[in-house]
């Protein structure tokens, strides 16, 4: 349940600073924008240190299906546009695949 809370806020702090970039650049917003989405994305890489995994890129990958599923969230509650069952079903392919890559039998350390 921690990994699940802290791949969410990583996400949620990850879009939030991505999308301070793309208000800026393309929504024609302040540069001052920046300011709070570079804290975001600060926050975003500082929270992926706590994943309990063996291996940063293993805690990365697995992190990426949450990602997807948090950006088609975003979509919609932010952005107003409802993903399509593609979407949807992309975003579930993503997530099974990232508890593969977590939760996969790993053998012990010697």
């Amino acid at each position: 349940m921690k990994t699940a809370a802290i791949y969410i806020g990583a996400a949620l702090a990850e879009i939030v600073g991505c999308f301070a970039f793309w208000a800026w650049l393309r929504l024609d917003k302040p540069a001052w924008v920046l300011l709070p989405g570079l804290v975001s994305l600060a926050l975003f890489a500082w929270l992926l240190t706590f994943v309990d995994a063996g291996a940063a890129g293993r805690a990365y990958a697995a992190y990426g299906g949450v990602y997807i599923a948090a950006s088609l969230a975003w979509l919609w509650a932010a952005e107003g546009v409802r993903p399509d069952r593609w979407d949807v079903t992309g975003a579930v392919i993503c997530l099974v695949g990232a508890a593969v890559i977590l939760f996969g039998p790993r053998p012990s350390a010697i």
